[in-house]
């Protein structure tokens, strides 16, 4: 392997696991996750692939590293699963470190590379399957790894206990209801039309969030609820971490959860991939065909209520604003338009980024690369240039994020780029502009 800057890095959940490793222990799980986990599709795709490199252009980490070829696509995959492939899991733990930090640090399996190979090869999946191999192997960066500890623990990723939930939302009722006073967040309501679901980092770290989508629910007339009990995270780092799992246990709670309360169906907060694991991945390791209840995303929700006119605007918003389409909403479910509706409906000034929808770049945060933390943050920003000189090009004000990753991640860049932006959520703008019916104001 070549060294780079990346590989001098000190994680303990590299540098100290591969010290428990074996030739035998690797053997053994690279043959049973090639030939038990996975078969026809990675086949054909590693058979298909003929290493043309045009992925390369796609992937904002080679463009931002001055097109050095070690970080295109098709390098990651060849200095990765086809290493195993190859020599049949007969490598030494050492490869094994520079593997999963490849996969987890330099990639965040975002699906724009496959969008320009010429045969429609998931360079994403076969870089998961790499993830997959070093998980039961146990080399994953430590700060990944203690999120999946604790979707294990909790059944959410930040160690949010039940009281503490309980208490947050109790205390962002009270503050939705300094400017409507009939706001409430109703927990555990059987038969609702919505049971609205979020991820851990809004109780712990945003939960305004909270009261937000509290006033926007009764200004919007909507009957819904929230669970008091486990099963209302659905971030589920489990699936990036590669512990499939665990990764189903955090989604059957979280559907066993909507279903107890007889909800019509589930609308995912700002989070594309929540939503990701909620509706295709998780089902999908669980051998569903299809999650057993309706879910849509903040995106579409907020699309309805403006398109319905449940939600008015009174007065749109001033500063000029510019958007992240998240990747596992727009190029994986095609929110993209339906996203841009919802900014023009309530902002003055939108100037959008170039390229655009399903072409936009990742933010670099979302697929687990973000959670990786502190000690991979600054290969994290090196691997974003192109991506900040993409918002400094917009020159607008503010950049709206309709998703938790890309909100962390934009923010990092802005930081580190020094870009003059701000960074905010639909729901931020949204209960900043929209009508207050006299009949609900304070």
């Amino acid at each position: 392997m070549r060294e780079t800057p990346e590989s001098l890095v000190v994680d303990p959940g590299l540098d100290e696991t591969i010290k428990k490793l074996t030739p035998e222990k690797i053997q053994t799980v690279v043959e049973h996750v090639l030939t038990k986990e996975n078969a026809a599709r990675l086949k054909v795709y590693s058979d298909t692939c003929v290493h043309c490199g045009l992925c390369a252009e796609a992937c904002q980490t080679y463009i931002s590293r001055d097109k050095d070829p070690y970080y295109s696509p098709v390098a990651k995959v060849k200095n990765t699963l086809w290493e195993l492939v190859k020599n049949k899991g007969r490598v030494p733990p050492e490869s094994i470190r520079d593997m999963s930090r490849i996969v987890f640090t330099e990639c965040a399996v975002c699906r724009r590379c496959s969008m320009y190979c010429p045969f429609g090869i998931d360079i994403a999946y076969l870089l998961l399957v790499v993830r997959r191999i070093c998980s039961l192997l146990g080399v994953v960066p430590a700060y990944l790894q203690d999120t999946t500890n604790s979707h294990a623990a909790t059944m959410n990723q930040m160690w949010v206990q039940q009281d503490e939930w309980i208490d947050t939302l109790q205390w962002q009722e009270e503050e939705a209801q300094a400017e409507i006073p009939s706001c409430r967040i109703p927990l555990e309501k059987e038969g609702a039309e919505v049971m609205y679901s979020v991820i851990a980092p809004e109780p712990k770290i945003l939960a305004q969030l909270l009261g937000n989508i509290s006033q926007i629910m009764t200004v919007a007339g909507i009957d819904w609820t929230m669970p008091a009990t486990d099963g209302w995270d659905n971030s589920n780092m489990a699936m990036y971490s590669g512990d499939f799992e665990v990764m189903g246990r955090v989604e059957r709670l979280h559907w066993e959860t909507a279903a107890r309360l007889k909800v019509k169906k589930v609308v995912m907060g700002e989070c594309g991939h929540a939503f990701r694991g909620a509706v295709y991945d998780g089902p999908r390791w669980l051998g569903w065909k299809f999650p057993p209840i309706p879910m849509v995303h903040a995106i579409e929700f907020y699309y309805d209520l403006l398109k319905s006119g449940r939600i008015k605007v009174r007065e749109k918003y001033k500063k000029s604003v510019t958007v992240q389409d998240p990747c596992n909403t727009v190029r994986g479910r095609g929110l993209g338009n339906k996203l841009r509706y919802v900014v023009n409906e309530l902002c003055e000034s939108f100037i959008d980024v170039d390229p655009r929808l399903e072409h936009n770049y990742c933010c670099m945060a979302g697929g687990g690369t973000i959670n990786c933390g502190p000690p991979w943050k600054r290969s994290r920003m090196v691997s974003n240039r192109v991506k900040a000189e993409q918002i400094e090009a917009t020159g607008a004000d503010v950049v709206i994020t309709p998703c938790h990753n890309c909100h962390s991640g934009i923010e990092d860049i802005v930081g580190f780029y020094k870009l003059k932006k701000h960074v905010k959520f639909i729901s931020e703008i949204m209960v900043e502009v929209m009508e207050i019916p006299d009949s609900l104001k304070a």
